[in-house]
């Protein structure tokens, strides 16, 4: 997408999770569902760096659960730089998404995904002796993993509680800005909560779109698209016309 908005004349700026840059960070602190102080951290810096007067977040599945959430929190005290906001394939319910995701037919996903977090936490062990049960088998599911590791690094009582307080689904009725999310209907992962209609029509600054087809971050360009894809599309003229608008309405 910044490729994308960059051949729009814009500049980008990629935010890597904490272990998710291709090294382990260097605190006992990771990441996970619901860090928007992390993302605030980062949009605090570039607004006092770089001075820009009209930004727009991106966010995509984890990424854009933790934007949404960003947005919902801060309300109307959110910079006045930032101008819109973009989700896609957000699990914006993590309870019930994660009950989705644990279904037979994504069980390669959870897998692999298992296989790249245990060795995460392996690596966090020996960096922290001591602070860490890896004792053998190690998680199998998400629900393991986040009873086991995420919940405790990051003071929650258990996966379910950390879950409830990272669902972005509650704070999208406070949303003050413009924000686009493109939820598609046969993304596996996603449960019937994660469609949030009803908010969609009471908030007018949150736009729900959710086209039959696109699956988890898998909507695809067009012979036309110059190598784009149509979420990067959707995504320029969303925000091409918010802006707009505002300038007019200014």
């Amino acid at each position: 997408i910044i490729k994308h908005f960059k051949s729009q004349g814009w500049d980008g700026v990629g935010l890597n999770q904490r272990s998710c840059s291709g090294e382990l960070n260097a605190t006992l602190r990771s990441y996970h569902m619901g860090v928007s102080d992390d993302l605030e951290l980062v949009v605090n810096h570039i607004l006092e760096k770089y001075k820009y007067k009209t930004i727009v977040l991106a966010g995509f599945s984890m990424g854009g659960n933790i934007l949404l959430k960003y947005m919902g929190e801060q309300k109307d005290q959110i910079p006045k730089a930032i101008k819109a906001g973009l989700a896609f394939s957000v699990p914006c319910e993590i309870v019930s998404a994660n009950e989705q995701i644990g279904k037979w037919y994504n069980r390669h996903y959870v897998w692999r995904f298992m296989e790249t977090l245990n060795k995460k936490m392996l690596k966090k062990a020996d960096k922290f002796p001591g602070l860490l049960n890896v004792d053998k088998p190690l998680p199998r599911n998400f629900t393991e993993f986040d009873d086991r590791f995420t919940s405790k690094l990051h003071g929650f009582k258990d996966a379910v509680d950390y879950w409830q307080k990272c669902s972005s689904l509650p704070l999208l009725e406070d949303i003050r800005i413009p924000v686009l999310l493109v939820n598609a209907k046969d993304d596996s992962f996603l449960s019937e909560k994660c469609f949030p209609y009803e908010i969609a029509k009471k908030n007018p600054y949150f736009y729900l779109e959710t086209p039959d087809w696109g699956g988890h971050v898998g909507f695809a360009g067009h012979r036309h698209a110059k190598g784009a894809y149509w979420s990067e599309i959707r995504a320029f003229e969303f925000v091409s016309s918010m802006i707009t608008e505002s300038l007019i309405n200014s």
